[in-house]
């Protein structure tokens, strides 16, 4: 019984460190202001990055928008098998 409390305290210690890890990893409240400040400025750029694209590799551009459409279908199959409204 001693062996079980042990281990579990050693598996939340590990689970609080990798909170912590990640936690350097996900957008905090200064990445939010930055985007919310630049808003213009960061779709600008993704829309020249785009027409770029469009004009550098159609079909590269092509791949990226089946790939996404394939991704949502995918979604919404298993939204609809495991998920009841």
């Amino acid at each position: 019984m001693e062996e079980i409390a042990i281990e579990n305290r050693e598996l939340r210690e590990e689970v609080e460190e990798l909170k912590e890890r990640l936690r350097e990893y996900t957008y905090g409240e200064s990445k939010k202001k930055y985007y919310e400040a630049n808003k213009e400025k960061i779709i600008e750029k993704s829309n020249a990055r785009l027409e770029r694209l469009k004009s550098e590799d159609p079909e590269r551009l092509r791949e990226y928008r089946r790939r996404a459409y394939d991704k949502q279908k995918e979604k919404k199959k298993y939204l609809s098998k495991y998920c009841e409204y």
